[in-house]
Formats: C-alpha cells, sequence, structure tokens
C-alpha cells in the first residue's frame, strides 16, 4: 500500500513533526558515514582527532546561530532529552535548597512528564493557564514565583499552534526573582531570530530535525553567566563535560551544525516567503470555506505555522481523503495517544472543535504550486465531507 502511495509522492506539509534533510547537509555529513569515522573521544591517534574537530567546529555553528560561546553547547539527542536534562537537571541540583518548578499547561509533553516527575519526587509544581491565543500571563507568572522557585520553563514557540511566547519578559521577570529560566526552542530555532544574550534565558533545548538537519541530534544550551547547575540524567564515560555521558555521532552533530550554518544564511528571506504563503492559505480558506476558525494568533506566530478548525468536518476523515497531502490533525510527538490535543483544550477548544482541527507546516522546500494544490484540494474535501453525514460532527 505504501509502495502504491509513494508512486507518486504527496505535498509535504507537516515541517513542525519533521524537516526534510537540506541536500547540503547530506553532502557534508556522507564522509563521516565511513571514510572519517573516528571515534571524536578517541583523543591518541589521527581518526579520533578528526572526529573531535568536526564536532568541535560544529558546535561552534550552533553556538553562532544562538549568539552563545561554544563551551555552553552541550550535544544530546534531541530536544527531548535535552529539555529532560534542563528540568530535572537543575530541580534536582538545587533540590536541597529550593523545590518548585513553574511551568505552562500547552508545553510538549516531554516538559509536561518532566514536570509530572519531578512532583512524584516531592517537587511543587505550577502549570500556568494560557489564555484563548495561548500565551501565558505575566502577571499570573510573576505571582507565582516565590522564595522557593529554581526554574520558570517556557517554550519559545509552540509546536502546534505556532505561537510565540514574550520570552524576553519572561526571562526578565525570572531574572529580577533570581530564577532560572530554560525555554525550549526546538520550534523556533533557524524559523525566528534567537539570540541568548539578548533573550536572557539561562537554558535553551534545541533539535537538528526541525531546522533541515538529521534526527537523533540536539543540543541544551547552559549559560554560564548566572553559573547553572545540573545533575546528569545518566552516568558513563563523562563526555560533554560530563553532563551528558555517551559516545557523540560525527555524522549527526556535523549534519546540526551545518543545518544551522544555513539556517543563519537563509532565515531572513525563507521567514518572509513562509510568512506571505501562509497568510496566503489563511485568506484562501477564509474566502472560500465558511465556519474556519484559526487556532492562536496570527501576528505572533511562527511564519510557517497554520492551526485551524473546519466547522463540522472531522479533522481525521479530511486527512484520510487527501492522500495526496501531508499534514497532521496535531503533534506528531504526542501521536501514541488518542486523546485530544491537550494543547487545543488549553486555550479552550471543545473535544469537537479540537478533533475538527488540522496543522499545516510550511517549510524551505514548500513552493507556490504546492501551496495552491494545497488549498484548492482542501476547500474541495471539506466541502465534500460535510455532504456526507458519516463524516460530519457536530459544532460545539
Amino acid at each position: 500500500m505504501i509502495e502504491n502511495r509513494a508512486k507518486t509522492r504527496p505535498i509535504y506539509l507537516d515541517n513542525h513533526a519533521t524537516t526534510p534533510m537540506d541536500p547540503e547537509v547530506v553532502s557534508l555529513m556522507e564522509p563521516y558515514w565511513n571514510e572519517s569515522f573516528g571515534n571524536p573521544h578517541s583523543s591518541g591517534h589521527f581518526y579520533g582527532w578528526e572526529a573531535e574537530e568536526a564536532v568541535e567546529v560544529s558546535r561552534e555553528k550552533v553556538a553562532d546561530l544562538i549568539g552563545a560561546d561554544t563551551d555552553e553547547i552541550y550535544f544530546t539527542s534531541g530536544a527531548t532529552e535535552a529539555n529532560n536534562i534542563a528540568i530535572k537537571g537543575v530541580g534536582r541540583f538545587y533540590s536541597s535548597h529550593r523545590k518548585k518548578i513553574i511551568t505552562c499547561v500547552s508545553e510538549h509533553m516531554c516538559v509536561l512528564d518532566s514536570a509530572f516527575q519531578l512532583e512524584r519526587e516531592g517537587f511543587d509544581v505550577v502549570y500556568l493557564e494560557v489564555d484563548r491565543l495561548g500565551f501565558v500571563d505575566l502577571n499570573e507568572l510573576r505571582d507565582a514565583i516565590d522564595e522557593q522557585t529554581i526554574l520558570v520553563s517556557i517554550m519559545a514557540a509552540n509546536n502546534e499552534i505556532g505561537i510565540l511566547q514574550p520570552i524576553e519578559e519572561i526571562a526578565k521577570i525570572c531574572s529580577e526573582n533570581k530564577v532560572f529560566f530554560h525555554t525550549d526552542a526546538a520550534q523556533a530555532v533557524g524559523k525566528i531570530p534567537i539570540n541568548v544574550r539578548k533573550m536572557g534565558v539561562d537554558l535553551m533545548s534545541l533539535t537538528a530535525h526541525k531546522v533541515y538537519g538529521p534526527m537523533g541530534v540536539g543540543a541544551l544550551f547552559v549559560s554560564k553567566k548566572n553559573g547553572v547547575k545540573l545533575e546528569p540524567l545518566f552516568s558513563g564515560g563523562g563526555q560533554e563535560k560530563g553532563l551528558r555521558s555517551g559516545t557523540l555521532s560525527t555524522p549527526l552533530c556535523v549534519g546540526f551544525g551545518e543545518a544551522m550554518s544555513l539556517a543563519k544564511n537563509k532565515m531572513n528571506n525563507e521567514s518572509r516567503f513562509l510568512k506571505s504563503s501562509r497568510d496566503q492559505m489563511w485568506e484562501y480558506f477564509r474566502e472560500h470555506i465558511d465556519g474556519v476558525r484559526l487556532n492562536g494568533c496570527l501576528e505572533r506566530r511562527l511564519p510557517g505555522n497554520l492551526n485551524f478548525s473546519f466547522e463540522g468536518v472531522d479533522g481525521a476523515s479530511l486527512i484520510a481523503a487527501l492522500p495526496d497531502l501531508a499534514f497532521s490533525t496535531g503533534s506528531a510527538c504526542t501521536s501514541a495517544s488518542e486523546e485530544v490535543s491537550h494543547v487545543l483544550q488549553a486555550i479552550g477548544l471543545s473535544n469537537k472543535q479540537a478533533e475538527s482541527t488540522i496543522r499545516i507546516g510550511l517549510g524551505r522546500f514548500t513552493t507556490s504550486e504546492d501551496i495552491q494544490v494545497a488549498c484548492d484540494r482542501i476547500a474541495s474535501e471539506v466541502i465534500k465531507l460535510r455532504d456526507k453525514p458519516t463524516h460530519y460532527i457536530a459544532a460545539q
């Protein structure tokens, strides 16, 4: 069945789930799979030195994109691991002094699950609500911080509805209260300008596969400025300065670094095109389909993100009716669960409204023709599904 579908590959509109690797990234990685195969932690011979140099050059590229120092970048297997290290690592290291964590209800599940684990260990965790657009209330954040608070974790860009939280303002509140601030920037990096100094964050999680790099590699930025200390999640050979043990994959690190370097060069023009294309799609749906609702805020949003609900149309049925398009009903990171998206619930959508929601993620390789075809096909199928009672769901 998959082989038959692959004869004509669908138009890819799910760049928040993952992005295709840029050909330049693939090309730079290639020698490190076979010819330059050394272990970057083998310090006694040429092959190890060669691999180590490649990893360190990549570390410099990652640091450069976000305005960090090279020795503030710790490679991980991705943003999920980075988030776990940041939240559990800070919490456990300072637990003898302070045991309160603040996050919000619309965070990625790896952040929420890390917070749940700390609760089981005796921490007090505050889950801030968000408004109907998805934003945290800064006054509520201020009120939640007390002398027991050690860490605030709020994501930079939401992986489902694409909204951009006021990170600089949040960081300022944390700094004024001598509280560490962590942000999950997996969806934001490479899409919008990121500078850890200007933003004032203490810890930032990154991943390669959301920015046209390989799956399986990411990084955690840990600021030297405020002397953040973390307890490692697991033991091993002491790689990554003892914070994250385990042999680094040289080709994956190389691919990550090159992806970040390309993002720096392409970001401005790419963002303008994606924002223009996103707005074009939204206007098309507003003009051609009744009962369409945008989820989140159009102005403070990732340039390539659209998340909307078609009144009376089940999102899963719409996807099934459009095998020539690849998009999502929600976050692929929680697709193993059949539960309604916690993000959509957090912004006040009913279960029926959430079930009628689709997420579109435009990306570097999305063309204007792709967008027009997608608009026409989605509009056509929404109308057809509304004429079929078996696929129609009552709006609430």
